[in-house]
């Protein structure tokens, strides 16, 4: 089913098949789940930066601040401990899971793209982040995929995904692996097959478990 792209929505085709370029982007944090399984708000995890212990929502902040997006957000509910200047989108469409965030921002933004990265992803450089972003052409939207599945939480996503998003709300199929499979079926994202010095990166934290001294989050590099 092919889903039409409102011009409303401000979003227009470009021909010069360049690659997104620092600035014209928003940058969100996904930091709007219940953290069911790990048991404490995964928001403020410790985690170790410069001999210091940080929560794990500055890390993930300072990773997107560092490939200096046009707009920095945080989806999802203002939390305890973010500074004023903090800018918080609220899910519009809520209890539906990251589908609702994602929607959220792609409503509010005002660039061309978003790119969103989960909070529970403690091992993320800002290298790969520039890589998905190197690799968006003709408003296309990128998400990495591993194990023939896709990582729909750390993903670029063009305007044109609203209308499949709202489509996929309505019809209260919230699966992510749905909605990235209805824009790849409209030719609104491309996929990016990870490369095996990166799933580690891909790692993410969903139970106390998960955070072994061998999974301990590492400083952000590479910029």
């Amino acid at each position: 089913m092919r889903l039409s792209v409102p011009t409303a929505l401000g979003w227009q085709p470009t021909t010069d098949n360049q690659p997104l370029t620092t600035g014209n982007f928003t940058a969100a944090l996904l930091a709007g789940g219940q953290s069911k399984r790990m048991g404490q708000d995964k928001a403020y995890l410790p985690v170790n930066w410069e001999g210091t212990s940080i929560p794990l929502w500055e890390r993930q902040w300072t990773v997107l601040q560092s490939i200096a997006p046009g707009k920095l957000v945080i989806s999802g509910p203002r939390k305890p401990g973010y500074p004023a200047s903090v800018l918080v989108w609220p899910d519009d469409w809520t209890g539906v899971g990251p589908l609702g965030g994602i929607a959220t921002c792609l409503s509010r933004m005002q660039s061309a793209f978003v790119l969103v990265l989960a909070i529970d992803l403690p091992q993320i450089q800002p290298v790969f982040l520039k890589k998905l972003l190197a690799r968006s052409i003709d408003c296309c939207g990128v998400v990495p995929r591993r194990d023939n599945r896709f990582e729909p939480l750390i993903a670029l996503y063009p305007v044109a995904a609203l209308p499949v998003a709202i489509h996929q709300l309505r019809k209260q199929d919230y699966v992510l692996q749905h909605f990235v499979a209805k824009l790849l079926e409209n030719r609104l994202i491309v996929g990016y097959e990870i490369e095996a010095g990166e799933q580690i990166q891909l790692e993410n934290w969903n139970t106390p478990e998960d955070r072994g001294p061998a999974r301990e989050a590492r400083e952000p590099s590479g910029s």
